[in-house]
């Protein structure tokens, strides 16, 4: 891979764009003019607490930040050997730019997207070529988590999940493994139900978040509570993949809790937007 496309400059496309680059592999990521510059600071500011903590220098950080170019113009993707789309989970959205991409791109291009919800089939249909396309689903946050799913559809050729599977080896040094294109895939399917089971312990008023958190850490041995965590994925993406889940097994305990639903109305999406379960403003 000498050159990738990513699409979106949001807190997935900008870890991904970073991870990318500090392989020392050119990167383009693409994004609306009004959020070109927000795109650039992501990346930015995320070197920069890498060598605030040690683990990056000052010069290696700067030669990252110089093989990342943030532009508004998705012709200029033409060249990239692959592109990696990590939009909203909006499928219509991702449709589209699918469907432009497949247009743009060398025929021997592989089209990857960073989707945690969305049916990866459905997104190489939108494409004259969908045994390039498959999912690459990147965990976040992306420069600290390791893994990455390789997610693949009964159409994509097999040459393509090895060479997409060695890049993120090989070149980004990530632990990789493989799942079938069915809802949540192999993670999410086995995470978000203990996700959702909190908060409707939550919901309930049987006990505090606090409470559940704290006796998850200590009584289960995990880095962080189901609350919590949930709140850094992000309360929206939380909902979507519930959504996506109880849409394709109709399994009652896959359904998203009444509270997830409210929260994501009123704006309470987490730690990105300053209030979740718990309150960030501060």
């Amino acid at each position: 891979m000498k050159n990738v496309g990513v699409i979106g400059g949001g807190t997935m496309g900008a870890g991904i764009a970073e991870v990318v680059a500090k392989a020392g592999v050119p990167v383009r990521v693409l994004e609306r003019a009004e959020a070109v510059e927000a795109a650039q600071e992501r990346i930015a500011t995320s070197l920069a607490r890498g060598v605030k903590a040690g683990k990056l220098s000052e010069e290696d950080s700067a030669a990252t930040l110089a093989r990342v170019t943030v532009t508004t113009d998705i012709e200029s993707f033409a060249d990239a050997d692959l592109v990696i789309e990590a939009m909203p989970e909006i499928e219509e959205l991702k449709v589209e730019y699918f469907t432009k991409l497949d247009s743009i791109v060398r025929p021997d291009a592989i089209l990857a997207t960073n989707t945690s919800s969305i049916p990866v089939i459905r997104l190489a249909n939108a494409t004259e070529h969908p045994e390039r396309v498959l999912g690459m689903h990147f965990f976040n946050p992306v420069p600290v988590m390791t893994l990455v799913e390789i997610v693949t559809t009964l159409r994509v050729d097999r040459a393509v999940v090895d060479t997409v599977t060695e890049f993120a080896r090989e070149g980004l040094g990530k632990k990789t493994i493989e799942s079938k294109d069915q809802a949540g895939f192999i993670v999410n399917a086995l995470l978000v139900p203990y996700l959702t089971s909190a908060m409707r312990m939550y919901e309930t008023g049987f006990a505090s978040a606090e409470d559940i958190d704290e006796g998850m850490r200590h009584g289960c041995g995990h880095p962080m509570g189901p609350l919590r965590l949930s709140d850094t994925v992000g309360l929206d993406v939380m909902l979507s993949v519930a959504e996506s889940l109880y849409a394709e097994f109709n399994e009652p305990h896959y359904a998203p809790p009444v509270i997830l639903r409210r929260m994501v109305d009123a704006g309470y999406l987490g730690r990105k937007s300053g209030r979740g379960f718990y309150d960030y403003s501060k």
